[in-house]
């Protein structure tokens, strides 16, 4: 990866500047995405009163769906169970451009006192749980819309296309359920028309508003799922020398697992996650039970890195049960590819991102281990993806709560800017094609 970054710095200086014959096209769509201000709000505000978990968006799948056609978009509707897709075709022959929010809440109670703080309750696994939107996906619907309206505004000045991808479950699925990004690509949205280039934005509470943050190459980690069952011999717990211990054994596969990361992955070339999450083993305090189970998470932001540790893992836990006269069962579920920002777009998209900001606004940002799913249609077409800064200004960001929290809380004078930046890469990457 590091070579990597270095040749997108290489084709980042190279950028061309902002053609002349865009200037007016994006001045007209940053005037009309200030007007919009107030309605983008009152959407969020709106979504944020009603949230709905991931494939049970129809709510808001509903409010989106009349918003396209009431701009006079094709709709389609029912794409990857709730998602919507509207198509905007320009004035003039050209490429096409898609543009994605994703829809989703979270199994979250908010805590946050607000006037349109979500009330939403629901079970979830099980659990009684409320429902919020944690993460800002509500802003990200808003802002879409926003740049939807302001479009078709100025479509008879677009060379080409814009497709507006509203994703369902971003956050995952249920148990058994198919969802997300992965299931829209399999459902084709990314055809009929097809996409030469994606963008897409998240907001982000820990920086402040006014600025967006990008990173060329990998910027999101992968992120996996595992288990280990390890099978051992159960006994009495007053006997312990009769049974093969499948918790201590467990255990030890915990800390040999610690050793992936801080012994065998280069760090100073990738940063690599090896999370146990869960561990789950016996019913009673007297009684050696004859399974364990853990489960987890792998992060990474290099495939290779990434199969390595799924290697590692695999090794580790099988010889550690096998030490101990066990054995262990591991799987390894492959959940989201590495967020991976083509370095040519990104260089090509670059100084539109500073004209709408500001040059001094517009930050290149370390990578992080946090993962996101619109990573799936980087997998087929080269793509975006950036960061709208949600914090007010001035707040140390050691303050503000963090993503998927009950007091996550966005500053909603960013999301114009939000409007702007999806607006304008999608009618300047039309205009340079």
């Amino acid at each position: 990866m590091k070579k990597l970054y270095s040749a997108a710095a290489l084709v980042l200086t190279a950028a061309p500047p902002l053609l002349a014959q865009n200037a007016a096209l994006d001045a007209r769509i940053a005037q009309l995405a200030t007007q919009e201000e107030s309605k983008v709000v009152a959407w969020r505000r709106d979504l944020h009163e009603h949230p709905e978990l991931g494939n049970q968006e129809t709510r808001t799948a509903g409010i989106i769906a009349a918003h396209l056609k009431s701009l006079g978009l094709e709709v389609q509707t029912g794409v990857a169970r709730t998602g919507v897709v509207g198509i905007l075709r320009g004035g003039k022959p050209g490429p096409v451009v898609a543009l994605r929010a994703d829809m989703d809440a979270l199994p979250v109670t908010e805590s946050n006192n607000l006037p349109f703080a979500s009330k939403v309750k629901t079970t979830y696994l099980g659990q009684p749980v409320g429902v919020m939107h944690a993460c800002g996906h509500d802003t990200h619907v808003a802002m879409l819309m926003g740049a939807a309206e302001v479009l078709s505004q100025v479509k008879k000045d677009l060379p080409g296309t814009v497709k507006f991808i509203f994703q369902p479950a971003e956050e995952g699925s249920l148990p058994g359920e198919e969802g997300g990004a992965k299931l829209m690509v399999k459902e084709k949205v990314l055809e009929n028309p097809k996409v030469d280039a994606i963008f897409g934005v998240h907001i982000q509470a820990q920086t402040e508003v006014g600025t967006l943050s990008y990173r060329p190459g990998g910027e999101m980690a992968s992120s996996d799922r595992f288990s280990i069952k390890v099978h051992g011999k159960g006994s009495h717990g007053a006997y312990p020398w009769n049974s093969v211990d499948p918790i201590v054994t467990a255990a030890q596969i915990v800390l040999g697992l610690q050793t992936i990361v801080s012994r065998q992955v280069k760090l100073i070339d990738d940063a690599a996650v090896v999370t146990v999450g869960t561990i789950n083993a016996g019913v009673r305090h007297n009684v050696i039970p004859a399974d364990a189970e853990l489960t987890g998470t792998i992060r990474a932001l290099n495939p290779a890195v990434q199969q390595e540790i799924w290697a590692s893992v695999r090794r580790i836990a099988k010889g550690i049960a096998e030490s101990a006269g066990a054995t262990a069962e591991v799987s390894i579920e492959p959940y989201v590819p590495v967020t991976f920002n083509n370095e040519k777009l990104t260089a090509q998209m670059l100084p539109t991102l500073r004209a709408v900001a500001g040059a001094a606004q517009v930050r290149e940002q370390k990578a992080v281990t946090g993962a996101e799913d619109f990573s799936f249609y980087q997998e087929k077409v080269p793509g975006l993806f950036l960061f709208v800064g949600g914090m007010s200004k001035g707040q140390d960001p050691a303050t503000a709560a963090d993503h998927h929290t009950a007091g996550f809380r966005i500053d909603e004078s960013g999301l114009t800017l939000g409007v702007k930046t999806l607006a304008t890469l999608a009618a300047d990457y039309l205009s340079r094609k």
